[in-house]
């Protein structure tokens, strides 16, 4: 099926139309100051980038633009809207309601609504995308896809968080995790490299989501037992911006010393923390590297704390499955920078992990980069988002 999928933002738009059966993008682009001037970049492979700039007041402006360009006759890669099969949406949060992906209709809408206050900077936005999508293509099957329902598997013990049980009772405050699409994709093809795609039982699997956002994950049985996003995408381990697990004294200490008020405390530290925040340099990790090289002592510091703290899940997700049998590195970070990644299984020599360093050096496509005499498989694998929202998406509207 050919499938569109959108990623709506409060003042944006990510888009890929694409095969779902092949995984060929056939277009891809990116609307941009939604509701302030409005910028359009398309690209189909092959081709020269098409840019616009062109008014979106809104996101149904957005999506129209997006149609627009693909029936284009020069920039185009359909004749028709009706090529479009069906439209696949990523939604933050489904709160504890949604365990896959869904159908978008009247209660999917309202669910999703609910979950707002669970998802108040994403969940709006994802809305107002499904809205746009449904105003202009009344006719076409629409599917949510959850950031938080793969890992909706784990148990209590797991997602509780050690506060007053009414707080979880009447107002879901329990551990969700998100970027589940991508550990749900890179787990499925690592057990597939494993030789175990239609077999995950007794299989312990790592996945290392590594980017400007990060986090983790520990899957037992092709299923998610534990990861280190919470309620929110805050937690963890630091990030490009975010601060990680920090002790909750923090805030009422400087609140108090400096008179900040709740919401610019939560600003620091999701937006001024993580590896920013020790190296006052930048939240790219390209940076950090090239400020280290250089001798900057604090760039040093944010790559050591960002390798440090991840090693340190993996150690303890290791434990808390008995064992593991292979660790996958994927997004921006995991994924291309080799380094990094040589450096986090340098840390697990003592859990028998062996990396093979001329396959790791320069590697950025799948593969296998562990040594021979590894205890543990180590896996790089490119992570696909949009082709699982789209294979969801054909799964529900076949």
């Amino acid at each position: 099926m050919k499938i569109l999928v959108i990623n709506a933002g409060s003042s944006s738009l990510k888009y890929q139309f694409m095969n779902s059966e092949t995984g060929e993008v056939y277009a891809k682009g990116l609307c941009e100051r939604i509701g302030i001037d409005g910028r359009l970049t398309h690209k189909v492979p092959g081709r020269e980038d098409y840019v616009s700039e062109t008014a979106m007041p809104t996101h149904n402006e957005a999506i129209k633009s997006v149609l627009d360009i693909m029936v284009d006759p020069t920039y185009g890669v359909i004749k028709s809207v009706d090529e479009i099969d069906a439209v696949g949406h990523r939604v933050l949060h489904g709160g504890p309601k949604f365990t896959a992906s869904c159908i978008i209709d009247d209660a999917c809408i309202a669910a999703i609504e609910e979950c707002i206050p669970l998802g108040p900077l994403h969940n709006p936005a994802n809305l107002m995308g499904i809205r746009a999508c449904q105003e202009l293509m009344p006719t076409k099957k629409q599917v949510a896809v959850f950031d938080t329902a793969f890992h909706m598997t784990m148990p209590p013990k797991a997602y509780i968080y050690a506060i007053p049980y009414e707080y979880y009772e009447k107002n879901s405050v329990r551990r969700y995790g998100f970027h589940g699409t991508s550990h749900r994709y890179v787990s499925a093809r690592a057990l597939d490299m494993l030789g175990r795609k239609n077999a995950p039982e007794g299989t312990k699997i790592i996945t290392c989501h590594l980017g400007n956002g990060s986090s983790l994950a520990a899957i037992k049985d092709g299923k998610v037992v534990d990861t280190t996003m919470g309620l929110g995408p805050l937690a963890g381990f630091p990030m490009g911006t975010r601060s990680g697990d920090i002790d909750a004294t923090i805030m009422e200490y400087l609140m108090g010393i400096y008179g900040y008020d709740i919401k610019t405390m939560m600003n620091i530290l999701n937006k001024k923390s993580g590896v920013l925040g020790i190296s006052g340099v930048s939240s790219d990790f390209r940076d950090l590297a090239a400020a280290a090289k250089e001798g900057n002592e604090r760039a040093q510091l944010a790559l050591d704390k960002f390798i440090y703290e991840v090693t340190k899940f993996i150690g303890a997700y290791a434990a808390a499955m008995g064992g593991v049998d292979a660790i996958v590195f994927t997004a921006g970070v995991g994924e291309n920078d080799f380094r990094l990644r040589e450096k986090v299984i340098d840390s697990l020599g003592y859990m028998g992990v062996k990396m093979d360093k001329a396959k790791n050096d320069g590697c950025r496509v799948e593969a296998d980069v562990s040594s021979a005499d590894s205890k543990v498989k180590v896996f790089v694998i490119p992570t696909n988002e949009e082709l699982m929202i789209a294979m969801d998406t054909e799964a529900l509207c076949k």
